[in-house]
């Protein structure tokens, strides 16, 4: 028997060629015993007999689950009240409430205990310079002291950042 066409299905099934009758054909071929398949084909019949459905859960099995699958579940409602949906927030409520309490009754506790000593009175406030003009050289000269404090220290931090990163190259 020539099995030329047997041959060519298998070499186009191994391209991605076939169609599903020719794999049905196929597998109808290879689903055969043994010694009706040539000696060259009896490669493949591993390949096809694994594609073919097998009984290998029983014939009952499909009973068995839909059995299985169909008991009843009873479920046994509760019905829940809005006190009991609304606890989770009232408890909350009473936290935050009660931690704004506290907070307030520390902050007035301090604020009662502090007492401004350092409030300047500006009724009873005298110059103590008669002449403007040494006043404002005065005044200069503090806010020169504080450009140059301020320059030194900017000055010391771009030395840090500069060897920083030449460090880091």
């Amino acid at each position: 028997m020539d099995y030329k066409y047997i041959e060519q299905l298998v070499e186009r099934y191994f391209q991605c060629d076939t169609s599903l009758q020719e794999e049905q054909i196929l597998k109808a071929f290879f689903a055969q015993p043994e010694q009706e398949v040539p000696q060259q084909l009896q490669q493949y019949i591993p390949l096809f007999a694994a594609m073919q459905p097998e009984s290998l859960l029983g014939d009952d099995f499909d009973q068995r689950m839909l059995a299985l699958v169909e008991e009843p579940v009873t479920v046994k409602a509760r019905t829940i009240g809005m006190r009991q949906r609304l606890q989770p927030l009232l408890r909350a409520a009473a936290v935050v409430a009660i931690l704004f309490m506290i907070g307030t009754a520390v902050d007035r506790s301090v604020q009662t205990k502090q007492q401004p000593t350092d409030e300047i009175n500006y009724a009873a406030y005298k110059d103590t310079y008669e002449d403007p003009t040494m006043a404002y050289d005065k005044v200069e000269d503090a806010l020169r002291l504080m450009s140059d404090g301020f320059s030194k220290v900017q000055q010391a931090d771009s030395l840090r950042i500069d060897s920083l990163y030449t460090e880091l190259r």
